[in-house]
């Protein structure tokens, strides 16, 4: 049985991060040195429920964070982080590293792993059937994946899917969800037991908290997906909640207007993206009131759409 970071102290934790750990972060794995003893209670809250793998495993990724030391950074200390030996980020106080290492793990991915079609979108499934929720930053994806896997459906992701081009499987990649700015007093209202970490401000996409996947989510990563829908939402205040269907053109603008790939890899991705709308239906969601924006995805699920 692998060995869960929830395993071990923090203590023991920071002594394994000195050193390096391999972290199972399925698909890939993740190999992570760091010595800064701000991040080491972060990954023990927020990573709790991923396994590590043995020492000598091969790593997808590589990432080490270093501390930068100066006279001008001793009142604030300051780090920076290395991507497979290179410098990847600028310097950053410290305190803030959780963003910049996700940020680094997901730059990892969006340029390297080109085996998969990469879509900006939330994926969730329920009762073994899978929602694509692909969307624009500023859209509500994460805040509605989140209050989706807070009530009964399962996370495979909220930033990356990751669909094989083969059978179109879309393959788990259940990772910490980024709330931002009034997302997180919302989901806070919403779901009082998400596991919420600090709120960090003035990042670049303005106030970030990262939210715990779900344990069952983050065990059950093995398992692929099929994708049913194809639900584009967008959060308007004070809106009426709205499923309305697409046709299969306008599906296939908005799904590879929303990848990080799809030029990248050429006829390939057009043919997967084509495909894929082939094989779903697609909608737009118009919600400013997350019980009735999840009322009508359950409804896609029961096999009708609520009245």
């Amino acid at each position: 049985m692998r060995l869960k970071i929830n395993s071990l102290t923090v203590s023991e934790l920071g002594n394994y991060l000195r050193q390096g750990i391999v972290i199972e972060l399925s698909p890939f794995t993740v190999r992570l040195q760091s010595e800064l003893s701000p991040l080491t209670p972060l990954l023990h809250q927020l990573y709790a429920h991923y396994s590590l793998a043995e020492d000598d495993s091969f790593a997808d990724i590589q990432v080490r964070i270093v501390r930068k030391r100066s006279i001008r950074n001793w009142l604030q200390p300051e780090a920076q982080i290395w991507v497979y030996d290179n410098v990847h980020s600028p310097v950053f106080p410290q305190e803030t590293t959780l963003p910049f290492l996700e940020w680094g793990i997901n730059w990892c991915v969006a340029t390297r792993a080109h085996h998969y079609l990469l879509l900006h979108t939330a994926v969730v499934e329920k009762n073994g059937q899978t929602i694509l929720l692909p969307a624009s930053p500023g859209s509500g994806k994460s805040t509605l994946c989140t209050a989706l896997i807070h009530r009964g459906w399962r996370l495979l992701s909220d930033e990356f899917g990751l669909v094989r081009p083969a059978d179109l499987a879309i393959v788990p990649f259940p990772r910490l969800i980024p709330l931002k700015n009034e997302s997180i007093a919302v989901i806070r209202a919403f779901a009082p037991d998400a596991v919420l970490g600090p709120e960090f401000p003035k990042t670049r996409k303005g106030t970030i908290s990262h939210l715990r996947p779900p344990a069952e989510s983050i065990a059950r990563a093995g398992e692929t997906g099929r994708a049913a829908w194809i639900v584009c939402p967008q959060f308007q205040t004070g809106a009426k909640t709205q499923l309305l269907p697409l046709s299969r053109t306008e599906t296939f603008i908005k799904l590879s207007r929303n990848s990080f790939n799809y030029a990248r890899i050429g006829l390939h991705g057009f043919e997967t993206v084509e495909r894929l709308v082939e094989s779903c239906s697609g909608f737009s969601l118009r919600y400013s009131d997350l019980e009735e924006a999840i009322a009508q995805l359950d409804g896609l699920v029961a096999g009708g759409l609520p009245a």
